[in-house]
């Protein structure tokens, strides 16, 4: 990507996108582009077209995406499969008969099976039964994945797939019916600061292992594999190390500064048992996560203080 190209980064405003654009403009980028859900539905294969027909983007950052966490995965299975699903296809669909120079699709790491080898390979994708609770949407992203590498298979495209661990940082979704574990500990143990109460509840064992990438670092990866990487295997981004859910828990209560007790309700689900992904090939690609988990909570909570307070209140 020349400082000039045109880029379209697909959902500028969730938390990878806008990383993406954060990462873009730090580095010089200047001409970027991008719409909002109300300016352009991205399930509707007409809007898309036009979009793609009238702005001709050379570089394509596939970031939007329907997600949310357990809660919102088994109560809303149709809408995870099918908005995706439209999404990506329409995207990847029109890039090609727009002679869009390299596209980068942003997968998750949940399409790998529930109980391969740990770390999570590359190779392991679609070697196994997947993880009841996010199925749906997971099925979408191998799909996203699979179109791009039978594109690239059958008209010469440059269509990368990456597969990002869990995330978190800025313009992350702090509401706990549909956020992620890091992000609804964060309001829970802020909440539970502000009305002195006794204990923070959280989901599950709290034994179950989870990676956390800082959103910053994935656009930093994002940014590197656009400029350097073409190929149709998947690339995993990560840190490559992991940590229990309990002692994320921890972590948090200190960052947020609550005094009272952590109590775990094993009635609720635990999800997968541990997901850490292998990060040799991108390592080998020359790039490696430089924000520390602490460092990152840190930002993340001041983000929250910031500017969730009045939306979650």
């Amino acid at each position: 990507m020349k400082n000039d190209s045109k880029i379209y980064v697909a959902g500028h405003r969730g938390l990878v996108g806008s990383a993406i654009v954060r990462k873009l403009e730090e580095k010089g980028y200047t001409n970027l582009v991008y719409r909002t859900s109300k300016e352009l539905d991205l399930r509707d294969k007409n809007a898309v077209d036009s979009f793609f027909a009238e702005e001709k983007p050379e570089f394509v950052y596939l970031a939007a995406a329907k997600v949310g966490g357990i809660v919102a995965n088994n109560e809303y299975p149709a809408d995870f499969i099918r908005d995706n699903l439209l999404i990506q296809t329409n995207i990847i669909d029109a890039s090609y008969r727009n002679d869009v120079e390299k596209l980068l699709f942003l997968g998750s790491t949940c399409i790998y099976p529930k109980m391969a080898p740990q770390p999570l390979k590359e190779e392991y994708l679609l070697t196994g039964l997947l993880e009841p609770t996010n199925e749906p949407y997971a099925i979408a992203k191998s799909a996203g994945s699979k179109m791009c590498e039978s594109y690239n298979r059958q008209y010469g495209t440059q269509y990368i797939s990456v597969m990002p661990t869990n995330l978190y940082g800025e313009n992350d979704n702090f509401d706990l019916h549909s956020s992620h574990v890091l992000p609804a500990l964060i309001r829970k143990f802020h909440e539970a600061k502000e009305t002195n109460s006794p204990f923070v509840e959280v989901w599950g064992t709290g034994t179950p292992r989870r990676e956390f990438l800082y959103a910053d670092d994935l656009a930093d990866a994002s940014i590197y594999l656009m400029n350097n990487y073409s190929g149709n295997e998947i690339v995993n981004i990560g840190v490559g190390n992991d940590l229990p859910i309990k002692e994320l828990a921890e972590k948090i209560k200190e960052v947020v500064g609550f005094t009272g007790n952590i109590q775990f309700d094993t009635t609720k689900p635990d999800g997968t048992p541990r997901k850490l992904v292998d990060v040799t090939k991108l390592n080998s690609l020359g790039w490696k996560a430089t924000t520390s988990l602490e460092e990152g909570l840190q930002k993340a909570y001041q983000w929250f203080l910031d500017n969730q307070l009045t939306k979650v209140n």
